[in-house]
């Protein structure tokens, strides 16, 4: 966090006026995780007890976490419906997570700031991105000996309802939507095989999806990312080549653009729909070195992608 952000000026307020230089330290260093759980408890259990009925409805017409979707919900849950039928007709199994994940889950192995997730009690934050929590579940599975990748790849899918903590000032985005997300796990066995073949599995869903449900075509755009991989490039040009020569016949090109950022490691792909006129990129995914960090194992590979649902029916694509 930097030193002069309005986060940190609060922070030392907090501090100052509580007359205890050492209480961060404590809080965070010193008092265990179960004994500061405790004690969280205790003062939102003492805070509640001394609040009014008309004190929750002021919390609640104060607070844009809790107010209701704008899409209807009947057809959110047909989409959803839909759209997991056809990932399972491909293999990507359906699975439906918790409303909470671990704490940290997006911020220990991705570089997302905590300050975007809401942080919860009990060792839990609320989901934020349903990817990080199907990893954690796959690596559970895999660690335990209930699942193996080493054969043949794990293929998981859901939809989800995110909440995201900050603030967004583009239009159409809400602090709580829907998402279809994708992941698969595999091993690395040589010459870029899990890549090029999970990467094109991916795309061949989102082509039927939006073929079978918008009658429309998908465009894909690859962009380099330089961490992760030795030759992002030689990645790149060997998944282009792959696509190729499979039956997944959708277009796809290099994106030109110099941007990058260490969420995505070797290469992200943008999915852009064309739909009543509108050019939208509509998802993304890429390769992510998540399993190599909660397994300790190198050879594990893992690759995620997701959609917006809520564009969907907001814009009116179906």
């Amino acid at each position: 966090m930097a030193p002069n952000s309005e986060e940190q000026r609060k922070l030392q307020r907090i501090v100052r006026e509580s007359g205890l230089d050492s209480l961060l330290s404590v809080l965070t260093e010193t008092m265990s995780s179960s004994d500061l759980n405790t004690l969280l408890l205790e003062v939102f259990r003492e805070r509640i007890r001394a609040s009014t009925a008309s004190d929750l409805l002021r919390r609640y017409e104060s607070n844009r976490f809790v107010h209701p979707a704008a899409m209807n919900p009947i057809e959110m849950k047909r989409l959803e419906i839909d759209i997991l039928q056809i990932a399972d007709n491909h293999a990507f199994s359906p699975i439906q997570l918790s409303p909470v994940a671990p704490l940290g889950s997006c911020s220990i192995v991705a570089p997302a700031d905590q300050n975007k997730v809401i942080s919860a009690l009990r060792g839990t934050e609320v989901v934020a991105d349903a990817t990080n929590l199907l990893a954690l579940h796959i690596c559970d599975l895999v660690k335990s000996g209930r699942a193996s990748n080493e054969d043949n790849f794990i293929r998981l899918s859901t939809t989800h309802r995110h909440v995201r903590a900050q603030h967004f000032d583009t239009p159409g985005m809400f602090p709580h939507f829907h998402v279809f997300c994708m992941i698969t796990s595999g091993k690395d066995k040589g010459s870029y095989s899990f890549e090029k073949q999970a990467i094109w599995e991916h795309i061949h869903v989102y082509q039927d999806i939006f073929k079978l449900l918008c009658n429309s075509e998908i465009e894909i755009v690859l962009n380099v990312r330089r961490s992760g991989y030795k030759d992002p490039e030689g990645l790149i040009q060997r998944v282009m080549q792959y696509g190729e020569q499979s039956s997944v016949r959708v277009s796809a090109s290099e994106s030109t653009g110099k941007e990058d950022n260490s969420y995505y490691k070797g290469l992200q792909f943008t999915i852009m729909v064309n739909i009543k006129g509108q050019h939208i990129p509509i998802g993304d995914g890429g390769f992510v070195d998540w399993p190599q960090q909660l397994l300790n194992n190198r050879k594990e590979r893992m690759l995620i992608s997701a959609i917006g649902l809520d564009i969907m029916l907001l814009n009116g694509f179906l």
